[in-house]
């Protein structure tokens, strides 16, 4: 079972803090689940940790919360090689894909190395829905600002460019994220912008925003878009989504 259209679910959040594991699956990751269409089995979700260089502890504490919440759970590893023979074929027989952030920047070159850039790419057309958080939420895009390259922002305009637009991750939690989008956007640097605050996600059906959802009570999403040499942003208030049962 695949999505019916390509799908792609961009956020900056998806986990929280559980009661008897270190981490849980939040409802942006459910969401992305239930987009996928799977029924009748257990949803299958690839998580590819290569922002933050396939580090083990999450690997390991994000298979804890895939047990809990009645997931399916395997990693997808590139260091210090691809831990699986079909990278492709295993990309392809998951439902739902979920990137963890980390360097945008980093995952951008080690991907593109292996090729997973382009697998990416057919997994989404084939109807496998693309999701993750922060640095894996900024991959879909064109681009927009990242600390992939120290503590000052600065603009990564080389994503993958699957989705037209920029984007703009923790968008009310790290102060300098909102300034920087909109002189990115004010000068042409960046396309207009999709935003998140921390807890909220941008759903996509092929490459037209449909949706924005929340699993935090008032947050938002936000449109960053040119005018003349000016940017403009207006709010979309999210549709909150149920809290997932722990």
């Amino acid at each position: 079972m695949t999505a019916a259209e390509p799908t792609i679910v961009a956020t900056s959040g998806g986990h929280q803090a559980g009661r008897r594991t270190r981490v849980m699956f939040d409802a942006l990751v459910h969401h992305a689940i239930d987009l996928s269409g799977v029924h009748g089995r257990r949803p299958r979700i690839l998580y590819v940790g290569t922002a933050i260089g396939d580090a083990e502890h999450f690997t390991s504490r994000m298979t804890e919360a895939a047990r809990v919440a009645g997931f399916d759970l395997t990693p997808l590893h590139l260091f210090p090689m691809p831990n699986v023979e079909d990278v492709e074929g295993s990309v392809l027989d998951h439902d739902v894909v979920w990137v963890m952030g980390g360097s945008v920047v980093n995952l951008l070159a080690v991907w593109r190395a292996h090729g997973l850039d382009r697998i990416m790419r057919r997994a989404w057309q084939a109807g496998v829905v693309l999701s993750g958080v922060s640095a894996g939420s900024l991959c879909w895009f064109e681009g927009g600002a990242t600390d992939s390259f120290g503590p000052e922002l600065r603009p990564v305009t080389n994503a993958l460019g699957f989705l037209p637009y920029s984007n703009g991750v923790h968008y009310d939690s790290d102060e300098g994220r909102r300034p920087m989008t909109h002189r990115l956007v004010a000068d042409g640097t960046m396309p207009t912008a999709h935003c998140t605050d921390d807890g909220v996600g941008l759903v996509y059906r092929g490459t037209k925003l449909v949706e924005a959802v929340s699993e935090v009570p008032g947050r938002g999403a936000y449109l960053v878009t040119r005018d003349g040499d000016r940017a403009m942003e207006e709010r979309i208030e999210p549709r909150r989504l149920p809290a997932p049962r722990e």
